[in-house]
């Protein structure tokens, strides 16, 4: 049974998806608090994070933020309907996917079901395939490391499968709904910006090759292309 942290002040709603989510056959124990939710996200004992971004004593873009300093479990944020700002700093500080609120509880269970079924599907893949290297960059799906120059990169799920699936078709364009389903586990939806933002991590984390280009070219409108060395 997977096991899902819901960080969300809301106590009644905790409650309800206690109990919806049971029903789906998931266990969701909840914190009401940042700082709570914080300590009980680092505990190594849940699969997958529901992080609403007001809180109090610490709120969602801190927690994920301390959260991403120590482990790249997967977040799925809770932003305000129509908060277009929310869900950029929830993905710029590290969640792999958001939902606006109020969310039906069937939208929810689609968007965690979609995540889990990439960590799942990523778990099975991993053994089944060589490292990728383009040029001194480096991924290796049996342990989900990533190193550029031999240093080490940190990257959230989300992240590594966008660089994977760029890594699998280096020299190729790639749409953004492939990238989508490779690292969220569901197609892009309209006027979705996580993949973009995604990519924005990963060039940040990359930086400059020595010839000061990116590693990832953009073609607009169309989707992403990892350059050949």
């Amino acid at each position: 049974m997977n096991r899902i942290l819901l960080i969300d002040d809301d106590v009644e709603l905790s409650e309800l998806l206690q109990e919806y989510l049971a029903m789906e056959g998931f266990e969701l124990s909840a914190r009401h608090d940042g700082e709570a939710g914080l300590q009980a996200a680092l505990s190594g004992e849940h699969d997958l994070v529901l992080l609403d971004v007001m809180l109090p004593k610490m709120n969602g873009f801190e927690v994920l933020k301390a959260l991403r300093e120590q482990s790249s479990l997967p977040v799925i944020m809770l932003t305000a309907r129509g908060e277009s700002v929310d869900r950029v700093l929830g993905l710029e500080h590290g969640a792999d996917d958001y939902i606006a609120k109020p969310y039906h509880h069937h939208e929810l269970v689609a968007r965690i079901k979609a995540l889990f079924r990439r960590i799942d599907f990523s778990a099975e893949e991993s053994s089944s395939h060589n490292p990728y290297q383009v040029g001194e960059l480096l991924l290796d799906p049996s342990t989900r490391e990533v190193t550029l120059a031999q240093e080490r990169i940190s990257l959230t799920g989300a992240e590594f499968g966008v660089l994977q699936c760029l890594m699998e078709n280096t020299g190729e364009l790639v749409d953004k709904d492939t990238l989508s389903l490779a690292a969220l586990g569901r197609p892009l939806m309209a006027y979705d910006r996580s993949i973009d933002m995604h990519v924005s991590n990963l060039r940040k984390k990359l930086g400059k090759r020595e010839d000061e280009t990116d590693w990832i070219k953009t073609v607009r409108s169309r989707g992403y292309m990892l350059i050949q060395v």
